[in-house]
């Protein structure tokens, strides 16, 4: 048996179960207009794929705000404020952490949040995605308290709410091994994650799958993937694919 037949079994598991799975995507790394990116919002525009696109604000331009200005399909997250690292080696990448005073890190994330807001309009959502999937516990919290109303990083989430006032929904499936050369994960391994996901789902409270892609690092094995994907999940009538903004509400 095939993965993509795989994918369509547990859809169809879904569908004996009375339910439909959530499935969403979204992209890291955005900054300002390149190829790649252009190659991205094409995709989802030719495939009808909502994408929610974590922009970097203290490096995000007024082209790429542009260029975003008539792609509906488009919701924009916030990407952390600089994406860079202070953590100290051997630790692993962090920005949002404890190496610096909270309020330090917090005022940057207000600024990085009103840029967002200035460049994108209502299309910006209040959802935090931090560097390289990482936030220091203690800084949960006060997210809400300075106008966050979602986190998203990535992995099976603890909690729905992890605390009052914020929503966590992670993404699952990345495309990319990182650890392996940062060349595309493969076909069938990002198939089976993606379906483990999903059965994880269906015998749990029914948590968002998230897709999770890097159009600056993807190889053309990962960009084939990604479309296949795409077109397939017009086929699948149990999986549906949701907006960020319908996810994380009004």
């Amino acid at each position: 048996m095939t993965r993509w037949q795989a994918l369509a079994d547990e859809d169809a598991r879904w569908g004996e179960s009375g339910r439909a799975a959530e499935l969403w995507w979204r992209d890291d790394d955005a900054s300002d207009v390149t190829p790649s990116l252009d190659r991205l919002v094409g995709l989802a525009r030719d495939t009808g794929m909502p994408l929610a696109l974590a922009v970097v604000p203290a490096q995000a331009t007024a082209a790429l705000a542009d260029r975003l200005a008539d792609e509906p399909l488009v919701d924009v997250l916030q990407h952390g404020y600089a994406h860079a690292n202070h953590a100290l080696a051997p630790e692993k990448n962090i920005e949002l952490g404890t190496q610096r005073p909270a309020m330090m890190t917090l005022g940057e994330l207000a600024t990085g949040w009103m840029a967002l807001e200035r460049l994108f309009g209502p299309r910006a959502l209040p959802v935090m995605v931090p560097p390289w999937n990482r936030i220091a516990p203690v800084l949960v919290p006060t997210l809400p308290e300075i106008g966050y109303r979602g986190l998203s990083t990535f992995g099976p989430r603890a909690r729905v709410h992890p605390v009052r006032g914020l929503l966590q929904v992670n993404t699952h499936v990345d495309l990319i091994d990182w650890k392996g050369g940062r060349v595309f994960a493969g076909e069938d391994a990002a198939l089976g994650v993606l379906v483990t996901a999903l059965e994880r789902a269906r015998s749990g409270g029914g948590e968002p799958v998230g897709i999770l892609s890097h159009h600056l690092a993807m190889d053309a094995g990962a960009w084939d993937f990604l479309r296949s994907l795409c077109e397939r999940m017009k086929t699948l009538e149990n999986i549906r694919v949701r907006p960020a903004r319908a996810l994380f509400g009004p």
